[in-house]
C-alpha cells in the first residue's frame, strides 16, 4: 500500500450506510462463500490463491475470520471510545498484514475448513442479532463503532470471493448490496487519499468521486473523467489489477490530462 494519509477521516466525512442492510449483505456474501467452500475438493484446496504463498485452503480460513472475527470482538468488553474511523480503515491495514498472515496459517492449520465456516455461522447466528450498531467494538486496527465494522466486512468479503474464484474457477455469487458498500468506501478511500476536484471517476451503478488537485471542475462535462465497472474497480483498488493493464484491456476509460491513476493506486493491498 501507498504512504498512508495523516489522518484521512478529518478530511472526508464518510458517507452513511444501512445498518440493517449491511447486516443483510454480510450474511449473504457469507453464506455465498460458505457454499462455495463447501463443495472444494481437497485438490482444489492445494491450489495456489495468488496470494503470495497462500494455498486456496488458507484462502479459504481467512474468508471465514472475515466474520469470526465479528463473533470474536463481540465477545469482549468494549472500549471507551471510537478510534478508528470507516475511511481511516483502509489505510490502518497494511501494518497488520504480517500477523493476519500468521493468524491465517494457524487457523488453517488447526480443523478442517468445513467445521471453520459451521463454527462461525453458529456463531454470528448468536451474536449478531442482539448486537447494538453504536456499541464501541475492538479490532485489528482500533476501537471501532461497530456499524462501521461491519462495512469493512464487505470488502473483505468481496475481494477476497473474487480472490476464490480466480484461484479455483468457481464461480462466486455477489450479494448486489455487499458489492454496492465495498465499491463505495474504496471508491471515497481514493478521495481521501487524492483530494481534490479536478478528476471525476465513476463506478456505475454504485459510486461516483472527485478527487485529485487541480482545476474545479463547475458545470457541463467534466473534463477528466475515470469509469470502469465495479468489479475491475476494486481489483485496482486492492493491487489485484495495474492500471497499464486494465487501460490496455479496455476495462477503463480515461479521458483528460489528470484522468491517469496510477500515481494513487492501489488503495490498500
Amino acid at each position: 500500500m501507498s504512504p498512508v494519509n495523516p489522518n484521512p477521516a478529518k478530511k472526508k466525512r464518510p458517507r452513511t450506510y444501512d445498518p440493517a442492510r449491511t447486516r443483510a449483505a454480510v450474511l449473504a456474501q457469507f453464506g455465498h462463500v460458505r457454499e462455495v467452500v463447501g463443495g472444494l475438493g481437497e485438490e482444489q484446496l492445494a491450489l495456489p490463491s495468488g496470494l503470495g504463498d497462500w494455498s486456496v485452503r488458507e484462502l479459504a480460513a481467512h474468508l471465514s475470520m472475515a466474520l469470526g472475527s465479528v463473533v470474536r470482538f463481540l465477545g469482549e468488553p468494549a472500549p471507551a471510545k471510537a478510534e478508528v474511523g470507516l475511511l481511516d480503515w483502509p489505510f490502518a491495514t497494511e501494518v497488520h498484514a504480517g500477523q493476519v498472515a500468521d493468524d491465517t496459517r494457524e487457523l488453517a492449520a488447526s480443523a478442517p475448513i468445513g467445521e471453520l465456516y459451521e463454527r462461525v455461522a453458529a456463531g454470528i447466528a448468536e451474536a449478531l442479532p442482539g448486537a447494538d450498531d453504536e456499541r464501541i467494538t475492538r479490532t485489528r486496527v482500533g476501537p471501532m463503532r461497530f456499524a462501521d465494522f461491519l462495512v469493512t466486512r464487505t470488502v473483505e468479503l468481496v475481494v477476497h470471493s473474487d480472490d476464490l474464484a480466480r484461484a479455483t474457477g468457481v464461480d462466486v455469487p455477489f450479494d448486489r448490496q455487499a458489492l454496492a458498500a465495498c465499491t463505495r468506501l474504496l471508491a471515497d478511500a481514493l478521495a481521501v487519499k487524492a483530494p481534490g476536484a479536478s478528476t471525476e471517476v465513476r463506478i456505475p451503478p454504485y459510486a461516483v468521486v472527485q478527487c485529485i488537485e487541480g482545476p474545479r471542475h463547475t458545470r457541463g462535462t467534466p473534463s477528466n473523467v475515470v469509469e470502469t465497472d465495479p468489479l475491475t474497480w476494486i481489483r485496482l483498488a486492492t493491487g489485484r489489477t495495474q492500471w497499464a493493464d486494465a487501460i490496455k484491456e479496455a476495462q477503463v476509460s480515461a479521458s483528460g490530462e489528470r484522468a491517469d491513476l496510477v500515481g494513487v493506486l492501489p488503495i490498500m493491498g
